[in-house]
């Protein structure tokens, strides 16, 4: 009762959701897949991999139920205020935002199925094929995307030997890509 009354199990809880948000956003910002494995360095590209590291932390806790329920879904507030944030120091205007949020989030929910069908099936071809068709849906040829979906599954792997317990107070990591 105390804790509630003075927000100390508040302050708690955004200390575990920000350690978290920042594992994924540092792996999501490792050099590796830029420099050597043509994911393009770009604002875009740079959504496609924080959603890629997202995704992991989200299918890793998929299923559970309360805290770890609740800080599934405040990780996921924090990185569409975070998207919002980057979109407007991109110069997109107060009216501009609203629809390439809505336009953002329906590529990023899209990716939840195919990636996770993927991950699910053990499939590193099919995993590939999607990281291809949502990394670079231009290039022709892009075969680093084996070493991409390589890396993602080893991710899952890692995320799915943490224990509940870890999560819950902030402690994940991913791989480093090699």
């Amino acid at each position: 009762m105390l804790q509630w009354l003075s927000g100390t199990a508040r302050r708690n809880r955004r200390a575990v959701v920000d350690r978290l948000y920042a594992e994924i956003v540092a792996a999501a910002r490792q050099p590796v897949p830029y420099a050597e494995w043509q994911v393009p360095d770009t604002p875009l590209g740079r959504f496609e991999m924080l959603s890629l590291h997202l995704f992991l932390f989200l299918h890793r806790i998929r299923g559970r139920e309360g805290a770890l329920a609740d800080i599934g879904q405040e990780v996921t507030d924090q990185f569409f205020k975070d998207v919002d944030h980057s979109l407007r120091e991109l110069g997109i205007g107060d009216m501009g935002v609203p629809k390439r949020m809505k336009k953002l989030a329906r590529m990023f929910y899209g990716r939840l199925s195919s990636y996770g069908d993927a991950i699910d099936a053990g499939d590193e071809a099919a995993l590939a094929a999607a990281l291809k068709r949502n990394l670079r849906p231009d290039a022709q040829d892009w075969d680093e995307a084996s070493h991409l979906a390589s890396y993602v599954l080893k991710a899952h792997e890692a995320l799915v030997a943490t224990p509940d317990e870890d999560i819950q107070s902030g402690k994940i990591a991913f791989p480093e890509p090699a």
